[in-house]
C-alpha cells in the first residue's frame, strides 16, 4: 500500500520538472499529476554568470516556486529519498511512499563542494568564490571589483557540469572589468580546466581560443583542482596526464565545483553504471522500466547539461508519456540538442547551438561563432523573460 497515488509523479521541481508538468497539463488538462520537490525558491541560474560580474544583484533571479506550480498540480513538498521501480511508487525523506503509474526523473545535479580538499570551509572568503552557488554569485563580484592585481584562477573540475561555457565566460568578464579599473597590466589570469581544450565544437573553439589569445589569458588543460589552501592562498592542481601536482598562489579564484548525480540517484535501481538516471539518449524512456522517463541534468544523456537542452527535451518526454498512455509507440525524438550561450565580455556573446554529434545547430541566420552585441542582449534579457513566461508556463 502506498500513502499517495498520482498518474504521473514528477521527481524535481526545477526547470525540468516545471516545464514537464506545465507542458503535460496543457496536452492533457485531466492528467493527475504531482511533483515532489522540497524547495520553496526557484532560481533563474543562468544568470548568476551576470551575477558574478556585477551586471544584476541576485535577487533578480530568484522567485517562489509555489508561482510556477501548475494549477492542478499537486505540489508534494518533500524530497525523494528512495525508487522502488518494480512496485511503481517512491518512498520521501519523511517516509512517505508516493505511488505512480508513471514517473518523470529530474532532480537535478549535486554540486559536491567536499571534492576538493579546503573548498568548503574557505567559499565565500578571502577571494574563494564561485558563480555555481545563489549565496557567492554576488561573492564574485566582490573580489572582482575590489581586485588589487596578483593571480587570478578559474577552474574546470574533471566532472559533467551543469552550463559547461560558465567556467570560463567569468573569466572574460571580468578581464574587462580589472581593464576598466586600471589594474589589469598588474594582473596574472590563468584557467585551469580538467577538459583538452577550451570548447568541444571546432567551429566556436576557433573563436574562443583568439579570444583567449586576446585577453592574454593563460590556459592550463588537463589541470584538475584537488586543493585549497586559504590560510597561504595557494590552490593546488593535478595534471591529468601525469599526475604531478602545481601549486598556483592567488589573489581571487572562482571555482566551478566537481558535480554529480544526486546521491539517492546513484544508490537507486535507476541508476547507470556512472551513477545517472539510464535513459534511451532519442525516447528519454529508462532502458529497464518503460514508465520511467528522465531529462536534464541528472539523466546519462550524453549533452551538456543546459536549460536550453532541457527546453528541447521536455516536449520529447511529454510526447512520449502521451504515446505510451495511449499504448502507442514512442516516435518523438531528442537529436541531443543544447545551447551555451558564452558571454565574452560586457555587451558580446558566442551563441553556441549543437547536437549531440557536435555539429552547430543554430538558430539564427547568421554566424553565431562571431562575438555579437544582439546575442548579448538576448542573453541578458531575451532568455529570462522566455524562461519565466515560456518554458515554465508550457508554452515553449
Amino acid at each position: 500500500m502506498t500513502d499517495l497515488h498520482h498518474e504521473v509523479v514528477i521527481v524535481g521541481g526545477g526547470t525540468a520538472g516545471i516545464t514537464v508538468s506545465a507542458r503535460l497539463k496543457r496536452e492533457r488538462p485531466g492528467t493527475d499529476i504531482a511533483i515532489i520537490e522540497p524547495s520553496d525558491k526557484h532560481y533563474y541560474q543562468p544568470l548568476w554568470t551576470l551575477v558574478g560580474a556585477g551586471v544584476f544583484d541576485k535577487e533578480v533571479t530568484e522567485r517562489d516556486e509555489a508561482d510556477f506550480i501548475p494549477q492542478g498540480v499537486n505540489w508534494i513538498r518533500d524530497a525523494a529519498f528512495e525508487f522502488y521501480p518494480d512496485d511503481q511508487y517512491v518512498l520521501t525523506r519523511d517516509g512517505k511512499k508516493v505511488g505512480y503509474d508513471y514517473l518523470v526523473v529530474c532532480p537535478g545535479i549535486q554540486i559536491d563542494w567536499d571534492k576538493v580538499k579546503g573548498l568548503k570551509e574557505s567559499i565565500g572568503k578571502d577571494g574563494v568564490t564561485s558563480n555555481y552557488a545563489y549565496e557567492f554569485a554576488d561573492k564574485t563580484w566582490e573580489f572582482i571589483k575590489n581586485f588589487k592585481g596578483g593571480n587570478a584562477l578559474f577552474t574546470q573540475p574533471n566532472t559533467p557540469i551543469k552550463c559547461g561555457g560558465a567556467p570560463q565566460k567569468i573569466i572574460y568578464l571580468a578581464d574587462e572589468a580589472f581593464r576598466r579599473r586600471g589594474v589589469r597590466d598588474k594582473t596574472e589570469i590563468h584557467f585551469f580546466s580538467a577538459a583538452d581544450g577550451i570548447f568541444s565544437v571546432n567551429k566556436y573553439a576557433e573563436t574562443l581560443n583568439k579570444i583567449v589569445k586576446r585577453k592574454e589569458i593563460h590556459t592550463h588543460f588537463q589541470h584538475n583542482l584537488v586543493e585549497i589552501r586559504p590560510e597561504q592562498k595557494e590552490a593546488v592542481f593535478q595534471n591529468l596526464n601525469t599526475e604531478e601536482e602545481k601549486v598556483m598562489p592567488y589573489e581571487m579564484i572562482h571555482v566551478t565545483p566537481p558535480m554529480s548525480a544526486p546521491d539517492f540517484i546513484k544508490k537507486s535501481p535507476l541508476a547507470s553504471e556512472e551513477g545517472w538516471v539510464e535513459v534511451d539518449k532519442y525516447t528519454l524512456q529508462h532502458t529497464r522500466f518503460p514508465s520511467v522517463f528522465a531529462l536534464g541534468d541528472a539523466s546519462n544523456l550524453p549533452t551538456s547539461k543546459t536549460g536550453a537542452a532541457i527546453r528541447k527535451q521536455a516536449p520529447v518526454v511529454v510526447r512520449n508519456l502521451l504515446s505510451l498512455m495511449k499504448g502507442e509507440p514512442l516516435k518523438a525524438k531528442y537529436d541531443g540538442y543544447t545551447s551555451c550561450p558564452l558571454v565574452t565580455g560586457y555587451g558580446k556573446l558566442v551563441l553556441a547551438e549543437f547536437d549531440y554529434d557536435q555539429n552547430p545547430k543554430e538558430t539564427f541566420p547568421f554566424d553565431q561563432s562571431k562575438e555579437r552585441y544582439s546575442m548579448y542582449v538576448l542573453k541578458k534579457w531575451g532568455l529570462p523573460a522566455i524562461y519565466w513566461h515560456g518554458m515554465l508556463r508550457g508554452r515553449m
